[in-house]
């Protein structure tokens, strides 16, 4: 997950029913979809692409889509596609890209794929990217959020330093009640089955009999519905850094999963933090590390530093929690929190701040929401969801509590409109799955739970590497090479397959992990 896991890790959400919240009565959600089909889309018509920086390759269009499926002749929204065409006249199909969040923008994917994909892949692949139903260039949603309530550690619910989620709970409400205000019908609309429908619209406009996808992260689930709602429309499926499908939790059990994704990923730092050599060295030896991790992050939760221009203005215990959970997605990333713990200590002038702009976080937030409580009820007590963050916050120290935590959707008022999707092994064995063993927000024990929801229709392929993001990302020449042999022929290996680590990485060279 996540935008709101995965806007480096932005928020989760939950859905939960209450009669009288808003001091309204309980609304219904949007219809869930009749079996009424939608008029076959136009084809694309492909034209220049609006930003900086860009593949000069990449084609941008604009495809129509039904607000509501159970109505396909009434309201409409966009969708902002994306291409980069095949580089050889040997074009097998067309892949499209699914990006993590939910609320991630993959409108501008094919250029990034562009640097990262084998030519191979990029001769035989037309590579299409999108952003996903309310996301960014497509028809946009936007809960209008106070500046404060942007912050990712306010977005997480991490506990107080007390461990108490009084404030937690004023605040998902907060913006349970704001996202419901504003949202809209697109964002009541937004849902991981419709955003499958949208997928199946794309490929239809594509002119596609076929799809194959590459999904990452939150994009692994939707690409699971996907092949699961459409399972005759899938050509070759790769879901990569897996989430669990489990259709009693999703997002919630998303959630939960950084509690064992973290301590299974923080070794990695601590080894990294603690090498004889390292000019970000923050301790003699990893167990060191662990503890001064803990031990600032209960200092800083009782005396805070002033942080002049970030969000919030202090570095607290909370801010250190959430640099750490960001910066164990890539190995990239340890300098950063060796240094805002060197600068807890005194040892090092704290960093410039850096915070997104206000409007995209509005933007991710919203489609968050949308996506994670339209999907399915979460529980609503908030008595409930202190108990199990007391005992998270014993078990799991380094995420304190905050996985288990509330989250907006117990305070959602609509109702899910269609019942969660089921992922099954019925359809084409056309699925790999490769996965990092070590992957802090998608941890390997959950990501087996998807492998086993597809039984025999898929493969896994583990890599012995730590971070998010699998596949041509982490320099393991035994998964990539398996993968693009994959998307090139059509092979599978024949039982699930573990792929040993690349050659390890200096500590002044950090790599992505």
């Amino acid at each position: 997950m996540r935008t709101l896991q995965h806007t480096a890790v932005l928020l989760t959400a939950t859905a939960v029913l209450s009669t009288t919240l808003l001091g309204l009565a309980a609304p219904s959600a949007v219809a869930a979809p009749s079996a009424v089909a939608a008029p076959r889309p136009a084809p694309l018509a492909w034209g220049s692409c609006a930003g900086s920086g860009l593949d000069p390759r990449q084609q941008c269009a604009t495809l129509t889509v039904p607000l509501d499926y159970g109505d396909p002749g009434g309201p409409a929204i966009s969708l902002a596609v994306s291409r980069i065409a095949a580089g050889s006249q040997q074009r097998r199909g067309a892949l499209l890209m699914i990006p993590g969040g939910p609320g991630g923008s993959g409108v501008n994917g094919p250029s990034k794929a562009a640097k990262q994909l084998p030519k191979s892949v990029l001769d035989r692949y037309d590579v299409i990217g999108f952003d996903p139903r309310g996301v960014g260039r497509s028809t946009p949603v936007d809960c209008g959020l106070p500046h404060e309530l942007l912050s990712q550690s306010r977005l997480l619910p991490w506990p107080a330093a007390d461990g108490s989620i009084t404030a937690n709970t004023a605040t998902a409400r907060q913006i349970a009640e704001t996202c419901a205000r504003n949202g809209g019908p697109v964002l009541r609309s937004i849902s991981t089955a419709n955003e499958a429908r949208d997928i199946d619209r794309i490929r239809q406009a594509l002119g596609e009999r076929r799809l194959a996808a590459w999904g990452v992260s939150y994009g692994t689930y939707a690409g699971a519905v996907y092949a699961t709602m459409f399972p005759q429309h899938t050509d070759r499926i790769v879901l990569d850094s897996n989430d669990d499908p489990d259709p009693s939790r999703v997002g919630r059990g998303w959630l939960a999963a950084y509690a064992t994704g973290a301590e299974d990923r923080f070794p990695d730092f601590a080894a990294w933090a603690s090498a004889p050599g390292n000019p970000d060295r923050v301790a003699d030896d990893p167990q060191a590390v662990r503890k001064l991790y803990l031990d600032l992050a209960a200092r800083l939760d009782q005396q805070p530093i002033p942080w002049p221009g970030a969000n919030p203005d202090v570095l607290d215990g909370n801010v250190l929690r959430q640099t750490m959970l960001n910066s164990l997605y890539a190995d990239a990333q340890f300098p950063g929190l060796a240094r805002l713990m060197l600068a807890a200590e005194g040892l090092r002038p704290l960093p410039a701040a850096v915070t997104p702009p206000d409007q995209a976080v509005q933007n991710s937030i919203a489609v968050s929401v949308g996506t994670l409580c339209n999907d399915v009820s979460w529980p609503s007590a908030p008595g409930d969801y202190a108990r199990t963050a007391a005992a998270d916050r014993a078990a799991h120290p380094l995420t304190a509590g905050m996985p288990a935590n509330i989250m907006p959707c117990a305070f959602w008022p609509y109702r899910p409109a269609e019942p969660p999707v089921r992922v099954t092994p019925d359809g084409p064995a056309n699925v790999v799955l490769v996965q990092n063993l070590r992957d802090p927000a998608t941890p390997y024990a959950k990501a087996l739970r998807l492998r086993q929801a597809f039984g025999d229709r898929a493969r896994m392929i583990t890599v012995d590497s730590g971070g998010h993001d699998a596949y041509a990302a982490n320099g393991n020449a035994c998964g990539d090479v398996l993968v693009t042999d994959f998307l090139l022929t059509g092979h599978r290996p024949t039982q699930d397959t573990f792929c040993p680590p690349a050659p390890p990485l200096t500590p002044s060279a950090p790599h992505r992990g």
